[in-house]
């Protein structure tokens, strides 16, 4: 589905109603209680929690350099994955294409008149510092890289993993139902598979679980025998957290479902929810003996509270709730000082090494207010934070 302007995501769309965002006071990282994630191994210590400017203002120069005028200038999702050659994937939802002025505003979409291409997934390609864009289409005239089959769908990314020469990456397919403004759905999960050489176009589209009405893309670990698929069962204003795994790097296997008290089964139905406030993106990665999810609390609604939990094994029971990150930019008070601006989405990225070992965590600001993305091209940017662990 091409939109005039970016689908509004999923985490907001049903509280929407509620108004604009509430003030929530900003907040100092706190270190981790001093406590046993489990029997001998005590939770990780968050030492510091600081902003990396150097990877924002790298998406930041490219987005507002103009080189060319088919490339990315804001998108959110903002996942990544290691290709085999050592690259960097960076995988989007929503993205806007084009130029931006000198003044930072962005000229409206082409549906509403302008100049500015809009598209609903899209690649950037990351060797050093040198970025570049991959879409469908052509440089004139821009598509989706997974296009969707009629105009009533469209597809958002998730999590990728690699599997040999291929890179597959996950996508819920949305539908419209109905003219209203929110008549709009969840219908499917889908793996597209890329070529690593050739990224511009899928080699396969194949339908991933979906019967248990989890969107089985929220992130991706690969740990052991196994790949574990995180998904979120989506209830507007409360979100579960689910677990899948297939054995091998590939997500085309057999899968089995976590079913709770360490057990597994192989049919969806049997998938039980893990934990609630989990954002409909997060992560879980590994730092030592421990694993660490990090997440926006959807707890609060629209709030800017980014957390970690910990567990002992990938599929939890995660504990040890630690307040890691307030986000600066929502709300009236924030640095926009927009009450429609907020924050969401917040997960890792392990395969970025830091000197420390910090672990680079990533978050996407937006507004309720579509015609802020105009005014103030970035907004619509991910930035990023380094968390490093004791």
């Amino acid at each position: 589905m091409r939109s005039s302007t970016p689908l509004v995501p999923a985490i907001v769309a049903g509280l929407l109603a509620l108004g604009p965002v509430a003030p929530v006071a900003a907040q100092a990282a706190a270190p981790a209680a001093e406590q046993q994630v489990c029997a001998g191994v005590p939770a990780p210590k968050l030492r510091s929690v600081r902003p990396d400017a150097r990877l924002t203002g790298l998406f930041t120069n490219y987005g507002n350099s103009n080189r060319r005028l088919d490339d990315w200038t804001g998108a959110d999702g903002t996942y990544s994955v290691r290709l085999r050659d050592g690259r960097d994937l960076w995988i989007y939802s929503d993205t806007f294409l084009g130029r931006v002025n000198a003044d930072g505003t962005r000229p409206p979409t082409v549906d509403d008149g302008g100049t500015t291409p809009f598209i609903n997934n899209s690649f950037i390609l990351q060797q050093g510092d040198r970025l570049t864009t991959e879409h469908g289409g052509t440089a004139k005239n821009p598509t989706a890289l997974l296009p969707p089959p009629d105009k009533d769908h469209w597809y958002w990314a998730g999590d990728a993993t690699v599997a040999g020469d291929k890179v597959e990456v996950t996508y819920q397919e949305y539908e419209r139902f109905g003219p209203g403004t929110w008549d709009w759905r969840w219908s499917r999960n889908v793996v597209a598979r890329f070529s690593q050489k050739h990224l511009s176009k899928p080699l396969s589209v194949t339908p991933l679980p979906s019967g248990r009405q989890v969107a089985w893309a929220s992130a991706l670990r690969r740990d052991g025998d196994y790949t574990y698929v995180y998904g979120v069962e989506d209830h507007d204003a409360t979100k579960y957290m689910h677990i899948a795994r297939v054995r091998g790097e590939s997500l085309l296997g057999p899968w089995e479902y976590y079913a709770g008290n360490g057990t597994w089964s192989t049919s969806e139905q049997d998938s039980v929810p893990v934990m609630d406030g989990v954002a409909n993106e997060y992560s879980v990665s590994r730092r030592g003996r421990v694993y660490v999810l990090v997440t926006h609390d959807t707890t609060q609604r629209l709030g800017n509270e980014i957390v970690a939990y910990y567990s002992c094994t990938p599929y939890g029971p995660f504990v040890d709730r630690t307040h890691v990150y307030s986000t600066p930019e929502t709300g009236p008070d924030g640095t926009y000082h927009d009450a429609n601006v907020f924050t969401y989405n917040a997960h890792a990225h392990p395969e970025i090494a830091r000197p420390h070992g910090d672990l680079v965590v990533s978050y996407n600001v937006n507004s309720l207010e579509p015609t802020d993305l105009y005014a103030n091209a970035g907004i619509y940017r991910a930035r990023f934070l380094d968390l490093a662990f004791g």
